[in-house]
């Protein structure tokens, strides 16, 4: 046997050993051999010394201002791995394979593109940054419908889509695709945790009214929100649904006013939630005494930067957050320091699931030894992680969604800066918000060959 036979046996070896360990692969040395050749042949697959990465937000629509943070932990997230800035979060992650020096030693570049807040143009701008700008893995938006969107495309182009901005139960259940990924939590895990925090404060004897975005992140929070609340006893009063980027929601809100209902749960994210629960704060529903209980308005899902859009509206108001730049965690510390750094202020829950996602895939090729999107998914399926905000965190292999600590927060009564706007209530276990994978459905799909 010649040295560079052996070499490459030696190489092989150690592959398969290093991936057994972490579950990238099969333990067969058949199946490893029988993807050789497709390995260095797939879409996109990187020739030079550099790898392209397709970042796809919203920079225009409803969705707009998280868009904008995503773009910047991404631009963070890529120097980092390119070994500028202090390292942020490459430096608590556990564990952790990533070196400073790219990704599998090729230097870190990316593109852009606009969703729009809007499926169709999001799926365009996706497919162009693979057909033409050569991105070998998509990530970002601010839309449930976007990411069921871009996802289902890059299940079809054999190209890896680690999800942005998500809330959807759809996203990874029963439109879940293999190629999919995503470290957001879900709505049915914002209800499971709110549910105790609910009762504790009002009670088990509520008559609530749901203005809903209708589309599917919409539709499935409204679903698991009733789903809590009618399980502690409360009545559903109604449902409606609003179109996105509606602007002005006093046609919705003025038959709040006499109908009965003293809980009003607002489905809205972005500007449709900042403008919905301003209008609904003028119109007086906040002040209404209602069946012998002071009116409620809850936000079941919130972001720092709605909050600091809707202002001293929100303050008191319960809702959930995936993370909160306050967290005194490592992790967290090691994030808000560095993009706080770059920026100026503190960074929202959509830019450090962005950053986050990022420096996942980037660890998972490494993992795997190769950017092959087949063994690279097989790294990121069960993966067990630590040191980037919310405890210990898993990618569940059956349905590629994270699971992990979820935060219950409320408008700060006395905010003591204008980042600080949202006070955490309860930091709610993982074993309270984890849910049987088959409930929602679905099929990942097969790995490409």
């Amino acid at each position: 046997m010649s040295k560079k036979d052996n070499s490459q046996n030696n190489s092989r070896r150690d592959f398969l050993k290093a991936s057994a360990a972490t579950g990238a692969v099969a333990s067969s040395p058949m199946f490893f051999m029988k993807n050789a050749y497709a390995a260095e042949n797939f879409r996109n697959a990187p020739k030079g010394g550099s790898v392209k990465l397709g970042f796809n937000v919203p920079q225009t629509g409803a969705y707009a201002d998280e868009g904008a943070d995503e773009l910047r932990a991404y631009k963070l997230a890529v120097e980092h791995l390119n070994g500028g800035g202090d390292g942020g979060m490459m430096n608590t992650m556990k564990p952790m394979s990533l070196k400073g020096n790219g990704v599998l030693g090729k230097k870190v570049e990316y593109v852009t593109g606009d969703t729009q807040t809007k499926s169709d143009a999001a799926r365009a701008s996706a497919k162009r940054m693979i057909e033409k700008d050569g991105a070998l893995m998509i990530s970002g938006g601010s839309s449930s419908g976007v990411a069921i969107a871009v996802q289902g495309l890059c299940q079809e182009m054999g190209v890896i889509f680690m999800a942005g901005l998500t809330h959807s139960n759809d996203t990874t259940g029963k439109d879940k695709r293999r190629y999919g990924f995503r470290h957001f939590f879900n709505a049915k895990m914002s209800g499971s945790a709110l549910g105790p925090v609910l009762k504790k404060e009002m009670g088990s004897d509520r008559r609530a009214y749901h203005l809903t975005a209708d589309y599917t992140w919409g539709w499935t929070q409204e679903e698991s929100i009733k789903e809590t609340t009618e399980g502690l006893g409360w009545k559903t009063h109604k449902t409606v649904k609003t179109p996105v980027g509606a602007g002005d929601f006093s046609q919705y809100i003025t038959p709040i006013l006499n109908s009965g209902a003293d809980t009003l749960i607002l489905n809205h994210y972005g500007k449709d939630m900042i403008n919905s629960l301003t209008q609904a704060v003028q119109f007086g529903l906040r002040d209404k005494m209602v069946n012998g209980k002071q009116f409620e308005i809850i936000v079941p899902l919130y972001s720092r930067l709605m909050a600091q859009g809707a202002g001293e509206n929100l303050k008191g108001i319960l809702g959930t957050t995936n993370w909160n730049w306050a967290l005194k965690d490592a992790g967290s510390q090691a994030f808000v320091k560095s993009f706080g750094a770059k920026y100026g202020f503190p960074p929202s829950m959509a830019a450090h699931t962005c950053y986050v996602q990022t420096l996942l895939y980037a660890n998972a090729c490494e993992m795997a030894g190769t950017f092959y999107p087949p063994e690279v998914i097989k790294a990121l399926e069960g993966f067990n992680f630590d040191g980037m905000g919310n405890g210990k965190t898993e990618y569940r292999a059956e349905d590629h969604q994270c699971f992990k600590n979820v935060l219950v927060v409320r408008g700060n009564q006395n905010p003591t800066s204008q980042f600080d706007l949202l006070e955490i209530v309860q930091e709610v276990p993982r074993s309270q918000v984890e849910y049987d994978a088959s409930i929602f459905g679905g099929d990942l799909g097969p790995y490409k060959v």
